[in-house]
């Protein structure tokens, strides 16, 4: 999967077509993008589940696409709904909880990509 940011190629990018894999966490995972500038990956949490929190080395933002959950940044929270969206500054400890009786559908937003950075 590409995503052409150059040039005249356009792709149009039918995420809920995407195949769902595992995250490391054990919830849905849905890779959307993967190039060097970003990294986004759609995160479908059922009630009760979470990713813990934990530090990224880049910026995230969090854009909630169904449902409604908590985001926590560091020592902050705030429950969300569609349409929000979180950021989340680089080393800073993140989670997501689907602690609002519905599925929690994120866009987990990444720049620079942390897998394809210059540094790797």
């Amino acid at each position: 999967m590409s995503l052409a940011i150059k040039g005249e190629n356009m792709e149009v990018i039918k995420y809920q077509n995407v195949e769902f894999k595992r995250s490391g966490w054990g919830v849905k995972a849905r890779p959307v993008v993967s190039i060097p500038e970003i990294n986004i990956v759609n995160l479908v949490l059922e009630p009760g589940e979470v990713v813990p929190a934990h530090k990224t080395p880049v910026n995230v933002h969090f854009q909630i696409m169904e449902g409604k959950g908590t985001v926590v940044i560091g020592e902050q929270s705030a429950v969300v709904g569609v349409g929000d969206i979180v950021f989340s500054p680089l080393q800073i400890p993140h989670s997501l909880i689907a602690d609002q009786g519905s599925v929690f559908s994120v866009f987990v937003i990444k720049t620079p990509n942390p897998q394809m950075s210059a540094g790797k």
